[in-house]
């Protein structure tokens, strides 16, 4: 039986699909199987499947629409590995990546873990740019794996494994906005260990466009209210950065009608932004777009959390709904 077991949910993606298992045919290090599961999808990937069945160990199966964590329980039901691993569909993995990881898992065992992600050189600038907001200091604090980070780490499904003992005592997902959150947080509170494995990361293409990465990113920030309600000691002084800045953004935009200098705070913020991604990005035209991005992370995540924590909180409307998840048992 292999060791590994990659757990893929899919949702009309083939072309992604197909780099992804391409990427998983070129590893250095083979033991692992792959478990696609097709949520319904009306486009679907079982032709890039079959063009590395004989490369890879690729079971696939087709479900009707439930979301994605029933699609990954379903996956998990269904893998014979001692460890999961659990990418998105738009992934690339580097051929590195089990190898590395499998080193680090026989120096230091860990029960949990995730890894970050990175973008690729074939990436487009706006992809770029919108890896940089979501991974940068400057903008989420370092939560997504960074070096220097605000709060604990905690793994996102686009890059996370744990072992069966965890599957076992903890069960599967729970169907809900930030169900990655809600997993590694009942991971820790079941006493497992989690870690962060910088070796084990992965390019992650994300959102083609800023429309999109907003909408993803409004989501992000209501969930972030839904997990408050689950889990009230996990809301950190990070999580409401994006929200002070909106408030600030307005606050600044309409005193500088005025006094003008009121936007400068902002403005060198933003200035910030744009030197660090063209320092570490190497064009000006991504670090540009890495402002634009910026802001629609910032103020997305922030517009999201304010709109949530107004309607479930203040207003009391989010009880029902956490106490529905409460009863959800990840199975």
């Amino acid at each position: 039986m292999p060791y590994f077991s990659i757990i893929i949910p899919v949702y009309n993606r083939p072309d992604e699909v197909n780099d992804l298992l391409e990427s998983l045919s070129k590893q250095t290090y083979k033991d692992f199987e792959v478990i696609i599961v097709e949520d319904g999808s009306t486009v679907c990937c079982a032709d890039a499947v079959k063009r590395y069945a004989s490369i890879v160990d690729i079971h696939y199966y087709y479900k009707e629409n439930e979301g994605r964590s029933i699609a990954r329980n379903y996956g998990l039901e269904r893998a014979v590995g001692s460890y999961f691993i659990f990418f998105d569909s738009d992934c690339v993995i580097p051929e590195g990546y089990f190898e590395a990881l499998n080193a680090v898992l026989n120096r230091h065992y860990t029960d949990c873990f995730g890894g970050p992600d990175a973008a690729h050189d074939s990436f487009s600038d706006v992809q770029k740019a919108i890896n940089y907001s979501m991974t940068s200091f400057l903008t989420t604090g370092g939560i997504r794996g960074g070096k220097v980070q605000l709060e604990k780490f905690t793994p996102r499904t686009f890059n996370m494994g744990f072992s069966r003992e965890v599957y076992d005592r903890v069960g599967g997902f729970r169907e809900m906005f930030s169900e990655d959150i809600d997993m590694s947080t009942r991971i820790r509170q079941a006493g497992f260990d989690i870690s962060l494995i910088r070796d084990a990361f992965v390019y992650h293409k994300r959102r083609i466009s800023m429309r999109l990465f907003f909408r993803q990113i409004y989501i992000f920030g209501m969930s972030r209210i839904s997990l408050y309600l689950l889990y009230p000691d996990t809301l950190k002084l990070v999580h409401w950065f994006p929200a002070c800045f909106v408030i600030g953004t307005l606050a600044m935009i309409v005193a500088s009608f005025f006094w003008w200098p009121a936007i400068l705070p902002l403005a060198m913020y933003l200035f910030a932004v744009f030197l660090v991604s063209w320092c570490v990005n190497k064009r000006l035209k991504i670090a540009a777009l890495s402002v634009v991005a910026s802001i629609i992370q910032l103020g997305g995540y922030g517009m999201g959390f304010l709109k949530a924590f107004f309607y479930k909180v203040l207003l009391g409307r989010g009880r029902d709904e956490a106490e529905e998840v409460r009863l959800r048992k990840g199975k």
